[in-house]
């Protein structure tokens, strides 16, 4: 068996059993740093995969977040009901934003990017259509059920969060290994070459975008339905540059290193709470060293190679 499968393997199984000797506060930090590592996965699809710089992908989470929270507010449908809404919500709203900006490379779609996650956020501040309760939020949202059950406790997020990340985890990376995945590759290794060779990279630069919004919409789904209450300070500029410098450091395109990354940027600063006045300086130190010396992340990207067959894929090098 191969060394990183067994790494992995006993990575999967430290972190399942992590509620059964963990406390609850413990636990709670876990399931954020399973949310924000759903996010980071969402984004590297755009990001790693792609190649398209995104600096305001909260605004898709917000989106996601707010559908279901209305959903179940308003017309009673059970949270987990209304999780494909918010994916499927923030999803079309990913495509209709890109749509316009896709041609767009580099620096340039980046401070679009910004400026869609601050009208997001303005526009539910400004309470739009009446339905996001301005600068409060919306509250009162109902905990998700499993089988008639209610999920109340950090030990049973656990489960649903990370449950979800996991199928997330695999379902991504079999859309690495699928056509669009392989065509996507090309499109972020060489743009021109790639359309020379027949690929539309307009549509799969769209296609990326909307499953990447469609995922961070399904996790603010999720989030909605932890928190029971959600207001737009908690979708702010600072969310996206958060999840932007988990892909960044984990190294844009890795999967397992972009878990890693929500690791030590959400959960390690945790571990240092007691010095909480130096440890977001130590947080930017350790985070500028990164840059300096391992400047493609913590799990550099391996170039892919494919077979001259369709389909035929040589596997990464």
């Amino acid at each position: 068996m191969r060394p990183a499968v067994l790494v992995y393997g006993a990575a999967a199984v430290l972190l399942a059993t992590c509620p059964l000797y963990l406390n609850a506060y413990w636990v709670d930090v876990l399931n954020s740093v399973g949310l924000y590592g759903l996010l980071a996965l969402s984004l590297n699809v755009i990001l790693g995969d792609a190649g398209m710089y995104n600096m305001g992908h909260a605004a898709f989470y917000a989106v996601g977040a707010y559908t279901a929270a209305i959903l179940n507010t308003r017309f009673g449908v059970p949270l987990l009901w209304a999780l494909p809404a918010a994916g499927a919500a923030a999803g079309v709203f990913g495509a209709l934003v890109a749509r316009p900006v896709i041609h767009l490379r580099g620096d340039y779609l980046l401070i679009v990017t910004v400026g869609v996650g601050e009208i997001v956020r303005i526009a539910l501040v400004n309470d739009v259509f009446g339905l996001t309760g301005g600068p409060n939020g919306i509250f009162g949202i109902s905990r998700p059920e499993v089988l008639g059950y209610r999920i109340r406790k950090p030990h049973e997020f656990f489960y649903l969060i990370w449950g979800f990340t996991a199928a997330s985890l695999f379902l991504l990376y079999r859309l690495r290994h699928s056509r669009f995945g392989r065509a996507l590759n090309c499109l972020r290794e060489d743009p021109v070459a790639a359309e020379g060779s027949g690929i539309d990279t307009g549509r799969y630069r769209l296609g990326a975008f909307a499953i990447g919004a469609a995922w961070a919409g399904m996790a603010g789904s999720l989030y909605a339905g932890k928190m029971t209450i959600i207001s737009p300070e908690s979708f702010s500029f600072w969310e996206s540059v958060v999840i932007f410098m988990i892909v960044i450091l984990g190294g844009s395109g890795r999967l397992a290193g972009v878990l890693l990354a929500a690791f030590l940027i959400v959960g390690l600063p945790e571990v240092f709470r007691g010095f909480a006045s130096a440890r977001m300086l130590v947080f930017g130190l350790v985070m500028m060293v990164m840059m300096v010396v391992r400047t493609q992340g913590l799990f550099p990207p391996r170039p892919r190679t494919f077979g001259l067959e369709a389909g035929e894929e040589g596997g990464e090098r």
